[in-house]
């Protein structure tokens, strides 16, 4: 795993965006165009950017504590109040490693979060670690995992297979203290559909998380 840092709006140490995926959110959807024009508009406020580059992207987003404990370990040492950004197994990863180290995040931004279920999503039941990811979703959804709640928001489209799930780790989060924002749009599990939710959605969180 690999950190790349960047300044938005001038940058400040004070306030750090932690994207997983982050080179191909940067190839997908030209993110740092995209927050450099919303902090022109003072959408936004100046930040740093934090892209994480994984290893083995199946693996070390599938709830893996070795990952969630590195991702903490590099974190730590990087100033600020840090917020999080990941789609489909990053927020998975995202929600991992904030539930498992205390402290990690102080905002959660998740876009169609792969919250697999044995009760809902036998059609990924091939998928290597579907039993871990199952176990942590339960725990979430159980509120077994204690963590100190944060501004959260998550977006999924109404079209997707994993909509239910999402919706119900929202509802779980909320009943748990989050302060939760669930948006619901049409599209599908793709770049485009985040695109959209994330331009939409992403001040906003920040506003909350940035005071």
């Amino acid at each position: 795993m690999r950190l790349r840092l960047h300044d938005i709006g001038g940058g400040s140490r004070s306030r750090l965006l932690v994207v997983l995926d982050g080179p191909e959110y940067q190839r997908r959807m030209r993110l740092l165009t995209l927050l450099r024009r919303l902090a022109e508009r003072g959408d936004v406020r100046p930040h740093r950017v934090a892209l994480v580059v994984p290893d083995d992207r199946m693996e070390t987003y599938s709830a893996s504590a070795r990952f969630a404990r590195s991702l903490a370990d590099e974190l730590s040492s990087l100033p600020g109040r840090r917020v999080g950004v990941g789609a489909s197994l990053g927020a998975l990863a995202l929600l991992h490693v904030h539930r498992t180290h205390a402290g990690s995040f102080g905002g959660l931004f998740l876009q169609s979060g792969s919250y697999f279920r044995r009760r809902t999503d036998r059609q990924e039941a091939h998928f290597a670690r579907f039993g871990r990811v199952d176990r942590f979703v339960g725990t979430v959804l159980r509120g077994a995992r204690g963590a100190e709640p944060v501004p959260t928001t998550l977006t999924c489209a109404l079209d997707e297979e994993n909509y239910v799930n999402n919706a119900a780790v929202a509802r779980a989060l909320a009943e748990q203290g989050y302060n939760v924002d669930f948006h619901a749009a049409r599209g599908g599990h793709d770049w485009p559909t985040w695109r959209r939710a994330l331009e939409l959605h992403l001040p906003p969180l920040l506003r909350r998380a940035w005071r």
